[in-house]
């Protein structure tokens, strides 16, 4: 099956869906300790606010306004990464592995966003 345009923007769109899907589940395993009840408020928030406004994008009402939801998911996706290496995982090789494969979504999301954001200046 060949790909199109709009199928490969689908496909980020589930794979920030997921993203902020496993942020939920890995923070569900976390020690309750106050800083990290304070920083997983602000890493879901993020998490979820990449998936969002790049749905937004893909709905945008004109080139500004899209090019402005990309910026705000690259900047959320950075921001999520700021909260994931925040965390204490306490003694949990586990969750240590899905932090750093998170951190790593999080960082090709950014580059992912950030091709998009430099592609699509030289169209508009």
């Amino acid at each position: 099956m060949t790909k199109t345009p709009n199928t490969r923007r689908y496909d980020l769109e589930d794979r920030t869906f997921e993203f902020a899907r496993s942020i939920r589940s890995f923070v569900s395993a976390l020690p309750r300790t106050l800083s990290n009840c304070e920083d997983v408020r602000q890493l879901v928030r993020a998490s979820g606010s990449v998936a969002a406004n790049y749905i937004e994008a893909n709905e945008a009402l004109g080139k500004k306004d899209f090019l402005m939801r990309i910026k705000i998911s690259r900047k959320e996706a950075k921001e999520s990464q700021l909260w994931l290496r925040l965390l204490n995982a306490g003694e949990k090789p586990e969750l240590e592995q899905q932090r750093t494969a998170l951190i790593q979504e999080a960082s090709e999301l950014t580059k992912i966003l950030s091709a998009i954001l430099n592609k699509s200046a030289g169209e508009f």
